[in-house]
C-alpha cells in the first residue's frame, strides 16, 4: 500500500476575492504547513500595490491577493537552516533559481516568473490555501499572498528585517519601493550631477525621486497629475515638478537644458512614456516599470534613432536579499524618507483602502494586522 503525507492545516483569516468585481471579503481559511523550502509568515502589515488591482480582475477566483507582506516567521521548512521562528522578515516575489536569468542573479527576469507568480497557485499545481468546507482557494501571489494573517512563501521570498525597522513601513520596500528606488540605482545608475524625470510620482515614483536625490541627480523633475503628489515630489527631493499636460516632453526638456540624461514611467499609459522617451536628451536611457491602461507602446522613429535607449524593468533589477536590506539601512538612516506616503488602515478595512487608494487620497496604503 502507498503512504500518502497529509499536510497539517492552521486556521487563518484572509481578505478573499469571490469575483473579479469584488470586493473582498474577510473569511476563515486553512492554511497548509511549509513545504521544506517555505515558511509561514505571521502578517503584520501588507500594503497595498497597484498591481494588486490590476490582477483583482485577471485572476481566477477565490484567490487571496496581496504581495508586500512583512511580518514574523512562525514556522520553517524541514529544509530552512537560516531563518529561525521569531525573526522579522519582508517578503518578496518568488523565482526558480536555476534558469538562465537566475543562475546570473537577475532573479526578477527569471524565465519562469509568471508560472511562480501569478498562476494562483504553485508551479505544479497545488495551493496551501483552503476554504472552510476545503476547497482549494488560490493564493501563492507574487510568492505569498499576503492580504492574509498568515503568508506562506517560498524561503527564497524572505528577507530578514533588523529590529530597528518598523514592519509597517517594511512592508511596501519588498515591491512598489524596490521597484523604484531599484529602477535608479540598479539599472539606470545615474551618475552624480545628471538629470532625471519620473512620471508618475505614486509610491513607485516617489521612491525612484528619493533614489535618484540619493544618487546625487543634480536636476530632478517629477511629473504627475496630482497636486498632493507634485508637493510630495518636492519634499522627497525633486527640483521640479510639473504638471501632465500639452507638451510635456518639451517642457522637460527645458528644464533639463536639451533633455534628461535618464527618465522612468510608472504610470503604463503609451502616451506619457512616448513623452518621456521623447524628453531624453540624444543618448538618454528611459526605464519602463508601470504596468497600467496601455496594452502596447509605439514611438516615432526620429524619438529612439538618436542613441536613446528604452529598457525594461521588473522589481528594481536587483538581487532582493542584497539590495532590501541596503535600501532599509538608507531608510534608517533618514535618507530615504518613504515612511511619509504611507496610510495606515486596520486589515478588517481593506475595501476602505482600496477606495482611498484608487482615487489618489492616499499615496501608499498599508494593512495592519495588530
Amino acid at each position: 500500500m502507498v503512504s500518502r503525507i497529509v499536510s497539517r492545516m492552521r486556521p487563518v483569516t484572509a481578505a478573499v476575492l469571490r469575483s473579479p468585481e469584488g470586493p473582498f471579503e474577510l473569511a476563515d481559511l486553512q492554511l497548509e504547513d511549509p513545504r521544506p523550502d517555505e515558511v509561514v509568515v505571521r502578517t503584520v502589515a501588507a500594503g497595498i500595490c497597484g498591481t494588486d488591482l490590476e490582477f483583482a480582475s485577471m485572476m481566477a477566483t477565490p484567490v487571496v491577493l496581496g504581495h508586500e507582506g512583512a511580518g514574523v516567521v512562525e514556522q520553517v521548512g524541514a529544509d530552512v537552516s537560516d531563518l529561525v521562528v521569531g525573526d522579522r522578515v519582508t517578503m518578496t516575489f518568488a523565482r526558480c533559481g536555476t534558469c538562465r536569468p537566475c543562475s546570473a542573479r537577475a532573479f526578477a527576469y527569471c524565465e519562469r516568473f509568471w508560472e511562480y507568480n501569478f498562476i494562483g497557485t504553485r508551479p505544479d499545481g497545488s495551493t496551501a490555501l483552503r476554504d472552510g468546507d476545503g476547497t482549494p482557494v488560490n493564493g501563492h501571489f507574487l510568492g505569498q499572498s499576503s492580504f492574509a494573517s498568515h503568508t506562506l512563501a517560498k524561503r527564497t521570498s524572505v528577507v530578514r528585517v533588523p529590529d530597528a525597522m518598523d514592519l509597517s513601513v517594511s512592508a511596501p520596500f519588498g515591491c512598489g519601493f524596490q521597484t523604484g528606488a531599484g529602477g535608479v540605482l540598479n539599472v539606470l545608475r545615474p551618475a552624480p550631477g545628471s538629470s532625471i524625470a519620473v512620471f508618475g510620482a505614486g509610491a513607485v515614483g516617489a521612491a525612484a525621486l528619493a533614489a535618484a536625490r540619493i544618487a546625487g541627480c543634480g536636476t530632478i523633475i517629477a511629473v504627475d497629475v496630482a497636486d498632493s503628489r507634485r508637493e510630495q515630489a518636492l519634499a522627497l527631493g525633486a527640483t521640479h515638478a510639473i504638471d501632465a499636460g500639452e507638451g510635456l516632453a518639451e517642457r522637460v526638456r527645458d528644464l533639463a537644458d536639451g533633455g534628461v540624461d535618464f527618465a522612468i514611467d510608472t504610470t503604463g499609459r503609451a502616451e506619457v512614456l512616448r513623452a518621456a522617451v521623447e524628453a531624453l536628451a540624444p543618448l538618454g536611457t528611459c526605464g519602463v516599470v508601470g504596468v497600467g491602461a496601455s496594452a502596447e507602446m509605439s514611438f516615432e522613429w526620429r524619438s529612439v534613432l538618436n542613441g536613446r535607449t528604452i529598457t525594461g524593468i521588473i522589481a528594481g533589477g536587483g538581487v532582493p536579499e542584497e539590495f532590501l536590506p541596503q535600501l532599509i539601512d538608507l531608510h534608517l538612516e533618514g535618507r530615504f524618507p518613504v515612511d511619509t506616503l504611507l496610510t495606515r488602515f486596520p486589515f478588517a478595512d481593506i475595501n476602505e483602502a482600496i477606495a482611498e487608494l484608487r482615487v489618489g487620497r492616499v499615496g501608499k496604503a498599508v494593512l495592519t494586522f495588530e
